[in-house]
């Protein structure tokens, strides 16, 4: 894939949404970035947490066994992975699970993900545990569920919508008047519910609203109406509804030019929390959270395993362990901007370390 099939696109489809470009260069065509990339990791084009520090990985596994047992220990069960990358995380928090009896004996480990590279690399991190893979959340057996999505949501498409002085217009991707593909204005629409709730909008701001989540949180609906279900999603995002243009590309650790490198950069929109409990609450399920991600592994105990594992590390080690715990949780870094967030069926109990939002007084 290149710019000039994205241009060969324009020519002969017309415009398209900032959604449908963000599908075209991700996921929707063989040759796309997330089916064909290996992007993971200082030869690709970004780290994720996962690869900063095993604590992380140890952390999210330590999360789900504590919601494990407060669905009663179900047997078998279903874990499931989103978008798991290389399976460092999986493979760290199925280590840590060791702690929980009967935990990995268990349960059933199923990864959705596109990309045949990256399921090479999960086969051999996870080969222990019998992986099976899917396209779809839809596609896994039923069962009580545990699902991990670490920055999974922000490469959904992400619909934008830009005001104008007649309204709001969905921002698309079009030829521009030199011949190359440039975002513009596209038909006049209605604007996404999250436009009701903020201040009226000046000029030219614009708005998002990621739909595609809708179908995934949907199925995770109407699972909780037969199973204990729980989710924990972490990601990077926002906790209230806001304006903004958050899409951004990343190519070889920097920043790109969305539209500069189709297909060969990944893509990705900031996740709006706010959006995200509301879609989840109208599927049936119970938002808890988002906290800041460095107040959520604080709260697992990033501290006390982070002095276990220098105990007996050797000052090299020393020094890479403070460095990965410090961009994991420093509120500069990783600690503030990245958010977690748990969807549970209202049967559970809320998981740790989140607690009950305060009863709105009516």
């Amino acid at each position: 894939m290149s710019r000039d099939d994205l241009t060969a696109h324009l020519a002969s489809q017309g415009a398209m949404s900032v959604a449908d470009y963000m599908a075209w260069c991700l996921t929707a065509r063989d040759d796309a970035y997330y089916r064909v990339a290996d992007p993971i990791g200082r030869t690709g084009d970004f780290i994720t947490a996962p690869e900063v520090s095993q604590i992380f990985g140890e952390l999210v596994g330590l999360w789900m066994g504590a919601v494990w047992l407060s669905m009663g220990q179900p047997a078998p069960f279903v874990v499931v992975e989103l978008g798991p990358g290389r399976g460092t995380l999986m493979s760290d928090a199925m280590r840590a699970l060791r702690v929980v009896p009967g935990f990995a004996e268990t349960a059933r480990l199923h990864l959705v993900e596109r990309s045949g590279t990256l399921r090479q690399a999960q086969a051999g991190a996870l080969a222990a545990y019998a992986p099976v893979w899917h396209e779809r959340l839809e596609d896994v057996p039923e069962g009580p569920l545990i699902l991990v999505a670490n920055e999974f949501f922000d490469a959904l498409p992400v619909a934008q919508f830009v005001h104008a002085e007649d309204g709001w217009h969905e921002r698309v991707v079009r030829m521009g008047a030199d011949g190359c593909p440039v975002f513009a204005s596209g038909e006049s629409c209605a604007p996404p519910e999250s436009a009701t709730l903020l201040p009226d909008p000046e000029p030219g701001a614009i708005l998002e609203s990621r739909l595609a989540s809708l179908p995934l949180l949907r199925a995770l609906g109407e699972r909780a109406g037969m199973h204990p279900v729980a989710a924990l999603i972490i990601d990077y995002g926002y906790e209230r509804d806001a304006y903004g243009d958050t899409l951004q590309a990343v190519r070889a650790h920097d920043y790109d030019d969305p539209l500069a490198h189709p297909g060969k950069a990944d893509l990705s929109a900031h996740v709006n929390f706010a959006e995200l409990a509301r879609m989840a609450a109208a599927s049936g399920l119970t938002p808890c959270g988002p906290l800041p991600q460095g107040e959520f592994l604080l709260a697992l105990g990033l501290e006390a395993r982070l002095h276990r594992l220098m105990s007996s590390a050797r000052p090299e080690q020393q020094a890479a362990l403070l460095a990965g715990a410090r961009r994991l949780t420093d509120p500069y870094q990783m600690g503030s901007l990245f958010k977690a967030m748990a969807l549970t069926d209202p049967s559970l109990p809320v998981p740790p370390p989140f607690t009950r939002p305060p009863r709105r007084e009516q």
